[in-house]
């Protein structure tokens, strides 16, 4: 699942290093995935090599981030039970349970998350 070209950029000419801003870990399909505060969903599964965020309804043909920007639904995935969260403009937290989104997704009404309370 994981794509070995996928990486961060860890300097930049102008932003801050990359080192100094705290990491925070979510699961993605029962796989733990390492984001970055204040980073969307979909940049930390990006950076992880996870391409696939929801399948369409009629043929089930994969798809992933496309405008980035919250304007299509091209990376809706299921979050915490949710289905239909652009991850795109989601910003990550620890403990966040995210799925792949099948088709139009369903709301998992039993889902209650664990962030350690």
């Amino acid at each position: 699942m994981s794509d070995p070209g996928a990486m961060r950029i860890e300097t930049h000419p102008i932003l801050e290093p990359l080192s100094t801003v705290s990491s925070v870990t979510f699961s993605f399909d029962g796989l733990i995935v390492v984001g970055r505060v204040d980073e969307p969903i979909a940049v930390a599964l990006l950076a992880a090599g996870i391409r696939i965020f929801r399948t369409m309804p009629r043929y089930g043909d994969p798809r992933g981030g496309y405008c980035m920007v919250g304007r299509c639904a091209d990376c809706m995935v299921v979050v915490d039970g949710v289905p239909g969260v652009r991850a795109c403009v989601t910003m990550v937290s620890a403990g966040l349970d995210v799925r792949t989104q099948q088709e139009l997704g369903e709301l998992d009404a039993s889902f209650v998350p664990d962030r350690g309370r």
